[in-house]
This record gives structure tokens, sequence and C-alpha cells, in this order.
């Protein structure tokens, strides 16, 4: 993390000035570079603003050649814990003078990963506040939808494996659909790794495949009986952004993760969620 010390050093002094006056959202970058930066966008989305001087300040640091990927790590295909990187972003998030951080990636909160983390920091006495992406999404999802039961779950083979979503969604009160591992390797895990038309490799714009791939998925949840979907990898809303299909609600993590940062540091510039699904 040497390339960004002189920027950590010189970031709290504009902190400083006396601009800032609401506590700093963190971002944890390069889980992948274009979740965080529709993070960031999503942050600015969610807020009550009518000019510049409104939005929320945020810091994001990516250096993703120096975080080993979340789903070979819980895969057994790298001995490579991502967890130790990703303290070593909220660290100088930290020194820059976050107090609130997200991570935009839902297989980094697989427990392999995300008890490392919580637990260093707990050893480390960091004041970071480090907000749970999956506990967040089902919050929301209880909140918003009340009495709601089945909830389909599109993920990376990782996540899925881990099974940190059946197991957080199940101490609300409801049961994950998911699609099992051939057809989800297929129409997910390919659409967002694969070299020719995954979205890692063409985020902007999504490719045809990419999107058509998951728009299917979604289709076969719904038809498994989910009655909302959760786009539960921060790529997915890249290919697939809109809120409602075929009556269905669609949820974003990462505009979930997003809400619970505004949420965090100024309840009161959080933009209201009614009539917006």
């Amino acid at each position: 993390m040497r390339r960004g010390a002189a920027l950590v050093r010189a970031f709290p002094r504009v902190l400083h000035l006396g601009v800032a006056r609401t506590a700093t959202i963190g971002i944890v970058g390069g889980v992948g570079p274009y979740a965080a930066l529709d993070l960031a966008r999503k942050i600015c989305d969610e807020t009550l603003a009518n000019r510049d001087q409104d939005h929320l300040p945020f810091a994001l640091f990516s250096y993703p050649e120096e975080i080993a990927d979340r789903t070979a790590f819980i895969l057994g295909e790298t001995e490579l814990n991502p967890a130790h990187p990703i303290l070593a972003v909220i660290a100088e998030l930290e020194r820059a003078g976050c107090r609130v951080v997200g991570i935009p990636c839902n297989s980094a909160h697989a427990p392999a990963i995300w008890d490392v983390i919580t637990r260093e920091l707990a050893l480390r006495n960091s004041t970071v506040r480090l907000l749970n992406m999956v506990e967040e999404s089902a919050a929301f999802v209880t909140t918003t939808w009340p009495g709601l039961r089945r909830v389909g779950v599109l993920s990376t083979v990782g996540t899925q494996r881990s099974g940190v979503y059946p197991e957080v969604f199940g101490r609300h009160g409801m049961e994950v659909i998911a699609l099992a591992e051939p057809r989800l390797s297929e129409l997910i895990h390919a659409s967002i790794y694969d070299p020719t038309f995954g979205i890692k490799a063409q985020p902007s714009p999504v490719s045809e495949r990419a999107r058509g791939n998951a728009l299917a998925a979604v289709e076969a949840v719904r038809a498994a009986g989910a009655e909302a979907v959760l786009l539960a990898c921060t790529e997915l809303p890249l290919a697939v952004p809109e809120h409602m299909l075929g009556g269905t609600p669609i949820v974003d993590s990462t505009q979930v993760l997003a809400r619970a940062l505004v949420r965090a540091v100024a309840p009161g510039l959080l933009r209201p969620q009614e009539g917006r699904r």
C-alpha cells in the first residue's frame, strides 16, 4: 500500500480545513473496481442533495492487483486470503478520516474472509464501523416487504458455497432460492468471470450475452417461487439495473449498501425509498 501513503498523509489536512462536517464514508475499492465506482455513484443517488455541497464526503481507495479474487479463495484455488489486503485498505481509509466503511463485494462477506477482517479490526481497536452487506440486505427486504418469505439469491459460486445468505436470511425468517451449481456456473459465474463476455472483462457496456444470462437467472428463480430476487454479486446490477421484472422486485445489494452508508452518517439526508420500486 506504499503508493497511497502520500495521499493518506495529505488527506487528513484537507479534512481539517473545516469543509467536511459529516463523518466520511470509506469505500474499499478493487473488489471489483467497477463495483466500487457503482457504490460511489449510488451513495450520491441515495443522498438528498440540491447542490455539490449537500453531498456526503467519501473516500475510495482501489488496489485491485493486491487483493486476491474472493471466489478463488473460497473455492480453494488460492491460499491468499483477501482479508489481509482488504484490512490494509480499511486501515488507509481510517487514517484518511473515514469512520464508516463498506466493502462492495458479497463474496468478501463469506465467513472465511469476513471473520478475519472483523476479528483483526477488533484486535487493532479500530474505530471504523464496518457495515455488513448481507445483514443490510436481509434487513432491507424484511423492512420493505414485510411478510415476504422466499428470496431468490443470485451470486458467485463462492458466495453460494459459503452459505452466508441462507444463514443470515434464515435468521430473518426467509428461505433462499438459488440456482443449482451447474446452472449457476453457466448463467452467473461465467457472466461475471468469462474473459470474452463476462462483466469483469466488459463492465461498460455489459455484453448482451452477460445481460441475457443474468435475466435468464432471474427468471429461473422467479419460476422456482422467489417473491423477490437479490442481485448478490455487485457486478450483477451493472447488467440488470431494473428494480422490477415481471412484477417481481429486484434488489440491488450495492444500492442497499449505499443506503446503509448514507443512513449511518446522515440519516436525515437519506432519499425516501417509497415509490421507487
